[in-house]
């Protein structure tokens, strides 16, 4: 027989730095489940990402029992660490950050590929492309 789903958690929490303190504890612990354990599992999962910041979705039974998957990371992290920057343009388009090549486009397209809603890499980059040109970051050749 099938667990009841209680309750869903989305977070995103760096790899490998699970800790029962805020944000983690304050979204898992209401849901009663131990913090801790969740803790220890999510970091086991994610010891080689370290430095990722990767979202998880909990999922709570009615018994008080938990399964989580990990995504991918966010295409804006992703971004920013391929381009060497801090931050994205506060002005959008209008204010150059850093650059891309269509090569590390392509690659992000790749990582991000199973979490997009589109089939093959050419639509992924072009979604990579307007998260990065939002961004303030320019595509080159």
């Amino acid at each position: 027989m099938a667990k009841n789903v209680a309750k869903e958690i989305k977070l995103q929490i760096p790899a490998g730095k699970a800790t029962p303190a805020p944000p983690v504890g304050t979204a898992v612990g209401p849901a009663g489940i131990n913090i801790g354990e969740f803790c220890t599992k999510f970091n086991d999962a994610t010891k080689d990402k370290m430095g990722d910041v990767l979202p998880v979705v909990i999922k709570v039974y009615e018994d008080r029992t938990f399964d989580f998957v990990i995504k991918t990371p966010p295409v804006p992290f992703l971004i920013k660490k391929y381009a060497k920057i801090q931050k994205g343009s506060s002005k959008g388009a209008n204010e150059n950050v850093g650059t891309l090549t269509m090569a590390q486009v392509k690659e992000i397209a790749e990582i991000k590929l199973p979490d997009l809603n589109c089939y093959d890499v050419e639509a992924a980059m072009k979604q990579v492309i307007g998260t990065a040109k939002n961004m303030g970051v320019t595509i080159s050749e």
